[in-house]
């Protein structure tokens, strides 16, 4: 009912009206104007003393919460494209970090070992080939690894390990790309390589920690058919699995390590999950999360200082007529204001979007993702308007994951990688969303939860119809520019370096249009001989 009335809302508003919907309830159309978004929309913003995992439950029950996830609650969910280049860059620059594979180089002969191949996780398998490496991806719902199958992402699939690793040694020896999935639970995947002394070179994890409890890992010892009967019947039960199936995990993981794997979590809550489960020395000091956990995180060590610090995010777009050939243009558009040259971020950006269409993305819409910094966006924004203007394409719709340099806060996964304190803390999402109301974005979004699970982020997202207008090319660049910038000026106050040169440079590129102010380090010393100076004065 609430998506017939949104829908109804939405066809019959004219460009001074603006849409209102709380946790998916529209609560109606308020008059605007031609400035202001056409919709405003926020997703389970709960009270802080009842943002819990049960006062969420309960709310969503009674239907006056939703979990908006991320793109899914901004109405800009592009199927699992909108993750698989993500996990590209991330599994390539790991393979730099970790392995030393050289800037041109690919992962051509190394092992990636992860689980899940849903909705959002089913990109691993499409990013570890287009890497060039080799994914064996463990998935407990054959449903899920039929779908990533007949979509053409997933290779071949077995739930005979023998075989699997079988598969492995000719692609190790061929190296050639390829994505395995394996029909039954991680654990005994683990524990499959632990026994047979396989090496594995990098290893993650994107079951649904962030629910652990309701439905998102299945324990090892049942099927998903019989976890979700267990979970029915006996949730006791259920619980006591799932803890002990985490704790056998972490071990093996921790194995692993030891003999020179590289493990990383995923964003997905894995590691505050196994120390939810017991698990005191997976935290790095021992007793508690405060100082972060001993595996590293992807965000804090590979996508945050590599892309976030500098900008670069998941800029997307969505062809609104529908046509592939439009798509086709905007690639070939977005590809000529790239320039390879600049930096080894914008070299893969580069050979992304270059093969794009080989690697048939698009699942769905007719809609591209695209890591770009703030010029970047904004260049490739204002080209897109110039073809809609000229009618070489129809309108597009702009947007962004919300896993972004800006528009999320979450200590467990996008604001990892900042250290000062203020990890915990919300004022980012919020004034992106804020500000991104302020400069005209079509539609503004703002939701609690999102990967992590609810009151473990906040965030937000925006899209911004192209119509050609030049009133659209002034909030492109208003717009773009903050929604990015906002985020790099956070993490350069928290003295993260690459923000702080990218952060130098649009200060002198704005001039006086704008600043951002910088952290500035007193030499050692400075405090403690000024106090003493004070109070040998007083």
């Amino acid at each position: 009912m609430q998506y017939q009335l949104i829908k109804k809302y939405l066809e019959v508003m004219t460009d001074e009206q603006t849409l209102v919907v709380n946790s998916g309830h529209p609560i109606g159309l308020f008059p605007s104007h031609k400035n202001a978004p056409r919709a405003i929309t926020t997703n389970g913003l709960m009270v802080g003393m009842f943002d819990t995992l049960d006062g969420f439950h309960q709310a969503a029950a009674m239907g006056v919460a939703n979990y908006g996830q991320m793109t899914a609650g901004g109405w800009m969910y592009i199927g699992p494209q909108g993750i698989v280049h993500g996990t590209y860059i991330t599994l390539l620059n790991a393979g730099r970090l970790y392995l030393g594979i050289p800037d041109d180089g690919d992962l051509s002969g190394k092992v990636f070992l992860t689980s899940g191949l849903g909705g959002m996780s089913g990109a691993q398998a499409k990013a570890i080939e287009i890497a060039g490496g080799i994914g064996i991806i463990a998935e407990v719902d054959k449903s899920r690894i039929e779908t990533r199958s007949e979509q053409g992402w997933l290779s071949r699939y077995s739930s005979n390990l023998d075989e699997i690793f079988h598969w492995v040694e000719d692609h190790r020896s061929n190296g050639k790309s390829v994505s395995i999935g394996y029909y039954g639970n991680v654990v005994d995947l683990w524990d499959y390589v632990v026994q047979n002394d396989i090496k594995i070179e990098l290893a993650s994890d994107q079951t649904s920690c962030h629910d652990v409890y309701g439905g998102g890992y299945t324990p090892q010892g049942v099927t998903f058919e019989e976890g979700r009967e267990l979970l029915r019947s006996d949730r006791k039960k259920f619980n006591e699995m799932v803890d002990k199936s985490l704790r056998k995990q972490f071990e093996l993981i921790e194995i692993m390590t030891k003999r020179g794997s590289h493990f990383w979590d995923y964003g997905n809550s894995f590691m505050k999950a196994v120390f939810d489960a017991g698990v005191r020395r997976i935290a790095k000091n021992g007793e508690n999360e405060s100082d972060g956990f001993i595996f590293p995180s992807y965000v804090e060590d590979i996508m945050g200082p590599i892309c976030f610090d500098y900008g670069y995010g998941p800029f997307r777009w969505v062809c609104l007529s529908g046509s592939h050939e439009d798509l086709a243009a905007t690639d070939k558009m977005a590809m000529s204001r790239i320039s390879p040259e600049r930096r080894g971020q914008d070299r893969d950006n580069y050979i992304w979007i270059r093969d794009a269409e080989k690697n048939a993305l698009v699942v769905g819409s007719q809609a591209r993702i695209l890591y770009a910094d703030a010029l970047g966006r904004v260049d490739i924004a204002l080209a897109f308007n110039k073809m809609v203007r000229e009618k070489r394409v129809g309108p597009i719709m702009l947007g962004r994951d919300h896993h972004d340099t800006g528009g999320t806060d979450s200590p467990f996964r996008e604001t990892a990688n900042i250290r000062d304190g203020s990890n915990v803390m919300s004022d980012m999402a919020h004034q992106c969303w804020a500000g991104n109301v302020a400069r005209g974005m079509t539609l503004c979004v703002l939701s609690n939860g999102g990967g992590v699970g609810t009151g473990k982020a906040i965030n937000s997202g925006f899209g911004l119809v192209l119509d050609g207008t030049e009133r659209v090319d002034t909030i492109i660049r208003l717009a773009l520019d903050w929604d990015v910038m906002g985020g790099v000026a956070r993490r350069a106050w928290a003295r993260n370096n690459h923000a702080i040169e990218t952060t130098i440079e649009w200060n002198k590129r704005l001039g006086n249009k704008g600043h951002i102010s910088l952290p500035f380090i007193p030499k050692e010393g400075l405090i403690e001989e000024l106090v003493q100076k004070t109070l040998g004065e007083t």
